[in-house]
């Protein structure tokens, strides 16, 4: 567990100046004008004066507290990756706690950001709900984000946000069932909850959708951290014939690492982008852009909405985007088929099923 802060300096604000001019003369006639009083220069106050720079204002500050490491490739990065978008566009300060699989430790940590003064705390975890409606209230001022969960547990400066997997999954599945040459393709899921579920059902759908005769073997670990278990899963997966793998959470590098030893088994990423992980055998990924909703709700949070809303990232929205590894070599074709279905899911024409 780490905690990391990035500041970015401010232009030092100009002192106050004072003028004041010497009113002693004198010639070769003596004292003429000496009772006069000498003239004073009108005071510059920066507070009546001096226009404030928006630059010159203190910067956001944001903290977040998650799971896994800040570069799983996953779903911790996701978030990392999109706060440091927001960064890029204006001046923030962020901090972040990772790798609190403990809740205890990351309620500590969201309390500790609060009483800092932090304007946006992000819990991001749905495990951290608990801890979170005990100390939101306790910091009325300071507003909270948590997810995915749909659940602003009724507070006025809670912001629950949650992204619809089942939409990239789905793109996914239909791209996975017309490359399969086994006929067999398998599913590494974690826990059978939030968006880790979501996205299984939604990439089982696309497959059944697009080839009836591909079959789709789903397996949960029931943990999203195992990377010993997802590993055992696609080993067995591949013994069953797979030669398409998929799978969601920071524990699918054990997943992965099988499938970049079986030549010829393609992998589709979710949450983050995982073409790092394998570019000779990862297809694509679905990549969850959160700076979508949090540039949504910095601007509540700056006209005075501190929470009490739920936002969804979506395919139409563009809190999700299909990224495509063009190392990978994906028929053209398929690729063009795919960016219709994405259009579809956008415009409500297609559905998942979900």
């Amino acid at each position: 567990m780490f905690r990391h802060t990035t500041r970015r300096s401010l232009a030092a604000i100009a002192a106050v100046v004072l003028l004041l001019a010497a009113g002693c003369g004198g010639d070769d006639e003596g004292d003429a004008g000496a009772d006069e009083a000498p003239e004073e220069s009108p005071q510059v106050t920066e507070e009546e004066d001096m226009p404030v720079d928006e630059d010159e204002m203190a910067p956001l500050r944001i903290a977040i507290v998650a799971p896994s490491a800040s570069n799983d490739l996953a779903f911790t990065q996701s978030m990392v990756d999109a706060v440091n978008a927001i960064a890029a566009e204006r001046e923030v300060e962020i901090a972040i706690t990772d790798g609190t699989f403990i809740v205890e430790e990351a309620g500590a940590a969201i309390r500790g950001y609060a009483e800092d003064g932090f304007d946006l705390v992000i819990a991001h975890g749905s495990q951290y709900g608990g801890p979170l409606e005990g100390i939101a209230p306790d910091f009325p001022d300071t507003s909270f984000a948590w997810g995915t969960a749909v659940d602003t547990k009724g507070l006025d400066n809670v912001f629950a946000y949650t992204v619809r997997s089942d939409e990239g999954g789905y793109v996914s599945g239909t791209v996975a069932a017309q490359i399969s040459e086994s006929g067999v393709v398998g599913v590494i899921g974690p826990i059978e909850v939030g968006d880790a579920k979501l996205y299984v059902d939604g990439f089982v759908a696309g497959v059944a959708a697009t080839d009836p005769s591909v079959t789709a073997n789903v397996v949960y670990t029931d943990s999203f951290s195992d990377v010993a278990l997802a590993a055992e899963a696609a080993e067995a997966h591949i013994s069953n014939n797979a030669d398409v793998l998929t799978g969601s959470a920071q524990m699918v590098v054990g997943a992965t690492g099988v499938a970049g030893e079986h030549g010829g088994v393609a992998w589709f990423g979710t949450q983050a982008n995982q073409t790092a992980l394998g570019e000779d055998f990862v297809v694509a990924s679905q990549v969850y852009h959160w700076e979508v909703l949090l540039a949504e709700m910095i601007s509540k949070i700056e006209s005075g909405t501190l929470g009490g809303e739920v936002l969804t990232a979506t395919l139409a929205n563009g809190g999700i985007v299909i990224e495509f590894n063009d190392g990978y070599g994906l028929d053209a074709g398929i690729q063009s088929a795919a960016e219709a279905t994405i259009a579809g899911i956008a415009d409500g024409s297609i559905s998942t099923g979900q």
